[in-house]
This record gives structure tokens, C-alpha cells and sequence, in this order.
């Protein structure tokens, strides 16, 4: 039966709109390329006790290639299963949905009847059609599920899309967020100004998917004026889904915590604002910013493997691995900004999240 946003649980509709932490959820393979349960759902696990609000599923950091191996229903399995068993409040569950019409709606299915809550819509199957056909593509699969847009850079396969795109976009009324990802500030702010022209600010929420400019997104009002310049509106970005918050992630949830704490009028801290270049800094080594992003996912997973979540890197694609001098700018950024690392809280936790047993341990904060 299709899925409503007025059937989520309010409780995750607020989380949702005030700004949440949505890490990008990594696949956890053996050495020998098949799917390692123990830890799949540790990382899962770790993502929640760290404060995250829940997790995105099946998308680019899970890798794609799941689909062509028969493992995109398992791994969304694994995670909707950890998560309702793992804590008493129900964790929002976002799923990656990609391809053309047909397979998206097969996914969104696979993903509703999963229960997961909404899907995030990668739509780079689209590239070269036009823009209507991809709204078309759009409000089907929002027939289905709950939809978080996404706004892709093409530096990992996106496509740009336009202000009239978006704006009929935030007109979908299942449409419950976007993810604002084209490391680009036009385009970041032509997304703002769409949804608030379309008058669904309060339906859909912005969330930061520019890994460059997490920081600023979060702090940074933006000013939308009316045609004729007599009024304006303020709109924010309230949360993050990024593959980014996949390491490091409790000190995620601190750092938004304490934007959020920030009243929308007050003077931002110089400190706060510095945080933006550190995490850009953080980014570009673990994202492999040097080399277009190639080693971005196992950059991620080569951080949760020194924290001992993850056994090794091994992608599915065995030529997708750490690129040159890759390591050493983790290292880099790991003995300048020591205070951006969640080490200690995952030490602390680790042998609790591999065990079968341990939601009977106490959580060491």
C-alpha cells in the first residue's frame, strides 16, 4: 500500500524538519567480497547510538553495485532490522532509489514494504532527457513513498537541474526534503529560492549534501525576496545526509547540535565558523577531493577500519580503492584536527556492536 509522509511517525516528521544527522551507510564486505553481517550491523548500530536520527541506505555510499549482486533488499534488511531492535524509538529510514521509472518503483516498493520511510531519489539514469520526464519519473515514485530530491554534482555522475526543475519539484506533495548536493553555491541557492517560491518550505527541508561547504550550509541564512523585492523570507538548511557523516559520526551530531542551540539571530562564534574550513579540510582527505573524488567510499571505509568497525576496504569493484597519498592525508588530518575524530566513543563501544548480545551492555557515552 502506498506510503503517505502523514503516515510516518510524527515523532520522525519533527526530527526530520528541525535537522537531522542522516550518515550515508557504508557496505561491509569480507576480504573476499561477500557481505559481512557482523559488522553491516555494527556500523548501524554505531550510527545510532552516536546520536544519528537514522540512516540512508542502498545509495552511493552503500555502493550501487548492490543491485546487480542481489543485495540492495538484504542490506536494507539488515539496517531496518538492526534499528528496530536496537533502540525503543523508531530510527528514520531513508533508502537510496535509483535507475529508470520501472526499477525505481520496484525499489521504492522493496524499501516501503521494508519500512522504510522515504527514498532518496538519485536520478542520474534521467541525464540527457528532459526535465518534465524526469518530474514525471518523480511523482511516480512518490505515489509510492515519501521522496527526498537530490541534487547531484556531475562530478559523480549528477546532472544539473534547473530552478523551474525544483520548483515543480517542492509542488510534489509527498515530496519531504531535498538533498543539496552540486558543490555549487548558484545552484545550492537556486534550490533555496525554488522551494520557497513554491510556498513548501514548511513541507520540504533542506539538507546538505555539499561536502565542501557542510558547515556554512548549516550556519548560513538564506534571504529569498519576493519579485518585486518588497518582502523577503529566511530559509535554513536544517540538516545533513551525507557519506561524509558516515565517519566520525558522533562528533557530527555534536557539532549540529550545537549550530542548532545557535538562536536564528544570534552572532556565530568565530571558532564555529572555522569549523567550516577543518571539516571541508577533513572532507577533501577522507573524499579524495585531490582525485575527483575516486577513493571517496573507500576513503570512508579505510576510517572505520582504523576505528575497528570495518575489517578492511574491499569494494565491490575491485578496482576502487585508496588513491595515491590518499592514506597520508588521512593521517594528515587525523594529527591536525584530533578533536574531529569519534575514536574514543567508538573504542569505547566497539566490542558492543560486533556482539549478538549487546543491547544488554550499557552505551559508554
Amino acid at each position: 500500500m502506498p506510503r503517505h509522509h502523514s503516515d510516518i511517525d510524527p515523532r520522525l516528521i519533527a526530527a526530520l524538519r528541525k535537522g537531522a544527522v542522516l550518515p550515508a551507510h557504508p557496505l561491509a564486505l569480507d576480504s573476499a567480497r561477500q557481505l559481512d553481517v557482523t559488522r553491516q550491523r555494527a556500523l548501524t548500530r554505531y550510527y545510532l547510538d552516536a546520536g544519528a536520527t537514522g540512516v540512508a541506505v542502498g545509495v552511493h555510499t552503500t555502493q550501487f553495485a548492490i543491485r546487480t549482486i542481489g543485495l540492495y533488499e538484504p542490506v536494507l534488511r539488515i539496517a531496518a532490522e538492526t534499528a528496530a531492535d536496537w533502540q525503543a524509538h523508531p530510527a528514520l529510514l531513508v533508502a537510496g532509489v535509483t535507475g529508470r521509472t520501472g526499477q525505481a518503483v520496484k525499489e521504492a516498493d522493496i524499501a516501503r514494504e521494508l519500512g522504510y520511510h522515504a527514498a532518496l531519489l538519485n536520478v542520474a539514469a534521467f541525464k540527457g532527457a528532459s526535465e518534465a520526464e524526469v518530474l514525471d519519473h518523480c511523482r511516480r515514485v512518490a505515489a509510492e513513498i515519501p521522496i527526498i530530491g537530490f541534487a547531484l554534482l556531475p562530478a559523480v555522475g549528477g546532472f544539473h537541474l534547473s530552478y523551474g526543475f525544483w520548483r515543480e519539484f517542492a509542488a510534489i506533495e509527498n515530496a519531504i526534503a531535498i538533498k543539496m548536493a552540486p558543490f555549487d553555491r548558484y545552484r545550492t541557492l537556486d534550490i533555496v529560492r525554488a522551494v520557497v517560491d513554491a510556498g513548501a518550505a514548511d513541507r520540504v527541508t533542506l539538507y546538505t549534501g555539499n561536502d565542501d561547504h557542510i558547515v556554512l550550509d548549516l550556519l548560513q541564512p538564506f534571504a529569498v525576496r519576493s519579485a518585486d523585492g518588497r518582502s523577503e523570507r529566511r530559509a535554513r538548511i536544517r540538516g545533513g545526509l551525507l557519506g561524509h557523516w558516515s565517519v566520525w559520526t558522533k562528533s557530527a551530531v555534536d557539532l549540529l547540535a550545537r549550530i542548532h542551540a545557535l538562536p536564528d539571530d544570534a552572532p556565530v562564534p568565530v571558532d564555529l565558523l572555522a569549523q567550516d574550513s577543518i571539516v571541508t579540510d577533513c572532507n577533501g582527505a577522507i573524499y579524495d577531493a585531490a582525485h575527483n573524488l575516486a577513493g571517496c567510499i573507500p576513503g570512508c571505509l579505510e576510517v572505520l577500519r582504523r576505528q575497528g568497525l570495518m575489517t578492511g576496504i574491499t569494494c565491490l569493484d575491485p578496482n576502487e580503492r585508496l588513491s595515491p597519498g590518499q592514506a597520508e592525508e588521512i593521517d594528515r588530518v587525523y594529527a591536525q584536527y584530533p578533536e574531529m575524530n569519534d575514536d574514543a566513543f567508538v573504542g569505547a563501544n566497539l566490542d558492543r556492536w560486533l556482539s549478538e548480545r549487546g543491547a544488554a551492555v550499557p552505551l559508554v557515552a
